[in-house]
């Protein structure tokens, strides 16, 4: 099936040149996701592994045989569950690029015989119904502008009684998209969605909520931790990345940081679970 407009827009921004330079260098090209800080001056990575372990935390480790990865980047979070959770992972992501140096990485993690890479979308996940033990997603539903989409694959591919496990950036509850104004510009999107949101979503996907855990005061932190470390290595970063890329990706980031910092946004852990009847 052809990709959406939306997906087309997500697949370009992270096949990018730009983009590969960015995220390798200043995520360290692995766990691409927000993380939970316990310093403002923490390192980016050890913040953002954090984040899975209180993640894993929620579930029974020892029945998770198979896991399906929802927009996996560049898999940091699939080898992480390979190697936590004995478990197999699809990884399913529509970027060819990060999908190509995902693989890379796998390989040097020795993991690669766990981990199947798709070049795929969530929206459509290549999968039979009822197979996962698990379903995974860190902070990739924002590109979705259907958002059930994906939520009702979740419920599709989960095994009764499967778990569902999630993180996304978000308006807060009752914030509408002209207050997003600068940070949905950057992404080209017309809103994010929100908590109350997502409860909803899960339960018309036939999903019994669980918890949601609510951590947004790591957002502002987050981008504030990447915009500091973008501003540090702009010499390093232009070497690969353009100017015009940098600007635009440090003013799109101070915009989370300001959005952030107003109550305006948030983000934190779902976890639903499919029922058994």
């Amino acid at each position: 099936m052809p990709i959406t407009e939306a997906e087309r827009v997500a697949q370009a921004a992270y096949d990018s040149r730009d983009a590969g330079a960015f995220y390798s260098q200043i995520w360290g090209g692995d766990d691409i996701h927000l993380g939970l800080y316990t310093s403002d001056d923490e390192p980016i990575a050890e913040a953002s592994h954090r984040t899975m372990e209180r993640m894993t935390e929620k579930l029974d480790q020892e029945n998770i045989d198979y896991t399906v990865d929802l927009g996996s980047g560049y898999c940091g979070a699939a080898r992480f569950l390979t190697q936590q959770l004995d478990s197999d992972v699809l990884a399913v992501n529509l970027s060819s690029e990060q999908n190509r140096r995902a693989k890379t990485l796998n390989e040097r993690a020795g993991v690669h015989d766990r981990i199947v890479v798709v070049d795929a979308s969530y929206n459509e996940v290549p999968a039979d119904d009822g197979v996962a033990d698990l379903v995974w997603s860190q902070d990739a539903f924002l590109h979705a502008p259907q958002r059930d989409l994906p939520m009702k694959e979740a419920a599709r591919i989960l095994k009764p009684g499967g778990e569902f496990l999630f993180t996304d950036p978000m308006a807060a509850d009752g914030v509408s998209a002209d207050d997003l104004s600068g940070v949905l510009e950057r992404l080209n999107l017309s809103s994010l969605a929100s908590p109350s949101e997502y409860k909803r979503l899960g339960a018309e996907a036939g999903l019994e909520f669980v918890d949601f855990e609510d951590l947004s005061e790591m957002l502002p932190i987050h981008y504030g931790r990447v915009l500091e470390e973008t501003q540090a290595n702009v010499d390093e970063l232009l070497k690969t990345a353009s100017q015009q890329y940098l600007d635009a990706m440090m003013t799109g980031l101070q915009h989370w940081v300001d959005a952030g910092n107003r109550g305006l946004l948030s983000w934190g852990i779902f976890h639903f679970r499919k029922p058994t009847a």
